[in-house]
């Protein structure tokens, strides 16, 4: 019995001799920002490192550090993957409790938010592809309650953050 393996993508890399360019990021590296003192964002792979494949981001919330109601976006895929901590994730139909090991994959224009309401706190692997500046997203959150009502609304579309009611 042979197993249909469906094909690779064309190759991208294609000179002749392979090259040293891997990095690592450390566990214990502070974080890049945080917003609130609430959450922290550890940038692992952002857009510009990874040619625009994704963006790989590790998110720790405070105990009760809350997080984004419903929303989608048009351009990226979002996947979450709950390293520790219980986080409440939105799956376009109920907010369910994500334990650690649970992953939970959103394609674009799905509908899917998360929050930390627990007394513990949480850490997850947000994953956007393909690969968006998400960090200037993050970055600007602390200065979003400055902007006027449409000024706001056209940030978060910028952002290609859509809100549901």
């Amino acid at each position: 019995m042979s197993l249909v393996v469906p094909p690779y993508p064309p190759p991208r890399y294609t000179a002749d001799e392979p090259e040293k360019s891997a990095w690592l990021k450390r566990g214990d590296d502070p974080a890049d920002h945080s917003t609130f003192g609430l959450v922290q964002y550890h940038y692992l792979a952002k857009q510009q490192e990874t040619g625009g494949d994704y963006g790989l981001y590790r998110v720790e919330i405070a105990p009760n550090g809350g997080g984004p109601g419903p929303h989608f976006h048009r351009s990226i895929s979002e996947a979450f993957y709950v390293l520790s901590g219980t986080v409440r994730l939105y799956d376009g139909t109920d907010w369910v409790d994500g334990l650690a090991n649970d992953y939970l994959y959103v394609p674009p224009g799905g509908i899917h938010g998360f929050r930390n309401e627990g007394d513990d706190p949480v850490s997850l692997l947000m994953l956007f592809a393909p690969g968006a500046p998400r960090e200037f997203y993050f970055e600007g959150l602390s200065q979003v309650g400055e902007l006027s009502d449409e000024e706001r609304a056209e940030w978060f579309i910028r952002h290609d953050n859509h809100w549901v009611p």
